[in-house]
């Protein structure tokens, strides 16, 4: 068993790849295989952690501090893999090549678009002249536009990594061990994935930061997606909606 674990995935190719592109490899294989989707389900589902007394307790950041400091070294780990293979051989170009600089792409657009998102305002964070107004609290058209193009290029760029990664370890006949590891991994996010999509655990962001009342501006819109949780007042947030605004 061993023995075919530490075998490469062809046996008629030998898996000789060096210093620079071994590492290259573990850098990416860490970044989008493990680190990245780990980043995203933590986004999605804990915004609201098991256990908290939402909507009276609002805002709890955990989901946002991973989430921002682990695609923080991604980037970091993605810059290792790329100065790994540089200059390219652009005579060597594959597929794998071509798809990789398509994930570096979308990462670059991610930055810029995190790095531009707007303000947040609202209680936590309001205006320098006291107002509550802000891109994410107003849910102005651009912290739209932000929020969409910020999801679908985040889901797209995770399943172009993923494909990249494949052809990856074909190109470097990687030993079957690397293989059974990412067929474990992969279908285990999944299976998590959906398990709390079932129990209902994507909480929109907007709620999640300023609870249900529905006079707040982000709630008066549209709904914010497919599979995200967007709760309405019960009769004890209307509670808690009127000691919040009388000061109780």
């Amino acid at each position: 068993m061993w023995e075919w674990l530490l075998s490469p995935i062809d046996a008629q190719r030998a898996h000789d790849v060096g210093f620079a592109v071994s590492w290259h490899a573990r850098s990416m294989v860490l970044a989008w295989g493990v680190i990245a989707p780990l980043a995203v389900i933590i986004a999605r589902y804990f915004k609201v952690l098991p256990g908290q007394d939402w909507p009276r307790v609002l805002d709890v950041q955990l989901w946002w501090q991973v989430h921002w400091k682990g695609q923080v070294l991604v980037v970091v780990l993605s810059a290792i893999g790329l100065v790994l293979v540089l200059p390219p051989d652009l005579s060597q170009m594959s597929l794998h090549n071509g798809l990789g600089y398509g994930v570096l792409a979308g990462l670059a657009v991610q930055v810029l678009l995190g790095i531009f998102r707007g303000t947040k305002g609202g209680p936590s964070a309001p205006a320098p002249d006291g107002s509550l107004h802000g891109d994410h609290y107003d849910m102005t058209l651009w912290r739209r536009v932000f929020e969409a193009l910020h999801k679908a290029i985040g889901y797209g760029v995770l399943l172009l990594a993923a494909v990249t990664i494949l052809l990856g370890l074909w190109k470097a006949n990687a030993p079957n061990w690397m293989w059974v590891m990412l067929a474990l991994w992969w279908p285990a996010l999944v299976i998590v994935f959906i398990s709390l999509q079932r129990r209902g655990m994507a909480v929109d962001t907007y709620q999640a930061i300023w609870g249900p009342d529905p006079d707040l501006p982000g709630n008066r819109l549209s709904h914010p997606g497919w599979g995200v949780r967007r709760d309405g007042p019960s009769q004890e947030r209307k509670d808690v909606r009127h000691s919040r605004r009388h000061g109780i």
